[in-house]
């Protein structure tokens, strides 16, 4: 019975330190949540701090939309419109277009060349929260600080893009978003204007290339009439047959005269010798005529015509090629004319009166309720490792 009550108390006593070890470590740890939320606090009173007394900043927007001169007066059947404008229309990769050049660094690099954008995004007077830290910082981190003051959104549904600028004053903001219109509406011209300058390049190329091949077909064609001697191969076989035919008619003739004759006369009379005579000329002409328009020796004249007909056709293509072109050539100089992408201003920039960013009582509210929820998670954590400690 001792050994079993020395037992027990030898297990109460082995117990003994490790229950004060835990008991040592529950202030330490309570001290620790304490300066967590003593933390958490002060944070959340500087962040507030920081919404209350941030630098304004003044917000000008401009609303615009990309059109081609050349679409507006015809109405013309959508069906992302008649869905209600999904996709944003037939301009939607124009305006997705000028929205990437707004925001790219060759944008920005005009618009501090032109309003020295460094200077004020750096401007030591403005909280050095929201300020560009270096005036001579590299053009990535330009570019980035741009990014965060310059918005281009395009509103799939309307089709239009909505472009916002923010600055330290309102005269800046306004002229930031003026210029990036000015600069949008020059560059989507300018662009246009470079691909119809092409189109019609390409076409007076195909132009002179036309002209020079029916140069060179009707060249062909003089030069073989000048190697021939003969002006109209064709005019000349007409004439030729016209020719035939009238010795054909004289040799008919010879012979009803032949017919004609008395049978009493003989054979030797001077008569029939003569028309015998004016017979075998004219059979002998009309031998010598045909010979002329088809012969299996020497260049007769039906191989002439066929020559000259084919070089005629060649020629005749050439020309209605040229035509062909000469056409294409002004309707591409008419379109490349009225061919322009208009931006269309439906709002202009405006001057702001009252600074929009940054939203005081919106951040004030989201900072404090955040705070309020950590703080309140960091609570209910300590009660949790409390309770394993104690």
């Amino acid at each position: 019975m001792m050994m079993t009550v020395g037992k027990t108390g030898a297990t109460r006593n082995a117990s003994l330190p490790e229950s004060g070890k835990f008991g040592n470590g529950a202030p330490r740890v309570r001290l620790a949540f304490r300066w967590l939320r003593r933390t958490l606090v002060a944070s959340a009173l500087l962040t507030m701090c920081y919404w209350l007394f941030a630098s304004d900043r003044y917000v000008s927007e401009a609303v615009v939309l990309t059109q081609h001169t050349d679409k507006i007066g015809g109405p013309a059947f959508d069906i992302s419109a008649f869905l209600g404008g999904a996709g944003g229309g037939p301009n939607r990769p124009d305006q997705l277009l000028l929205r990437e050049h707004l925001l790219s660094v060759d944008m920005l690099q005009k618009l501090d060349a032109a309003l020295d954008l460094r200077a004020h995004y750096s401007d030591t007077r403005r909280d050095i929260a929201s300020r560009m830290w270096f005036r001579d910082a590299s053009v990535e981190w330009f570019h980035r600080h741009y990014l965060s003051r310059t918005h281009a959104d395009f509103d799939e549904f309307s089709g239009v893009l909505r472009i916002r600028a923010e600055a330290y004053d309102p005269q800046t903001a306004r002229k930031i978003a003026g210029m990036l219109v000015a600069e949008g509406e020059r560059y989507m011209n300018e662009l246009s204007h470079s691909l119809a300058r092409a189109q019609v390049a390409f076409l007076d190329t195909q132009v002179q290339a036309a002209y020079d091949m029916v140069l060179q077909a009707s060249q062909i064609l003089l030069d073989f009439q000048n190697q021939k001697g003969l002006a109209s191969p064709q005019a000349t076989v007409e004439s030729i047959i016209a020719i035939i035919a009238t010795l054909e008619g004289q040799r008919t003739q010879i012979q009803t005269q032949m017919e004609a004759l008395p049978r009493t006369l003989t054979r030797d009379h001077s008569n029939i010798v003569m028309l015998r005579q004016a017979l075998a000329a004219v059979e002998r002409q009309i031998t010598l005529e045909r010979a002329k328009l088809a012969s299996t020796a020497g260049n007769p004249l039906n191989s002439l015509v066929a020559e000259e007909q084919r070089l005629r056709l060649e020629v005749d293509f050439k020309k209605d090629v040229y035509k062909t072109a000469l056409v294409a050539l002004e309707k591409g100089r008419m379109d490349a004319s009225r061919t322009i992408k208009l931006v269309s201003v439906l709002q202009a920039p405006i001057l702001p009166e009252y600074p929009l960013e940054p939203r005081r009582i919106y951040g004030i509210a989201t900072t404090l309720c955040i705070f309020l929820l950590i703080i309140g998670i960091v609570k209910l954590l300590e009660a949790v490792v409390l309770d394993h400690v104690d």
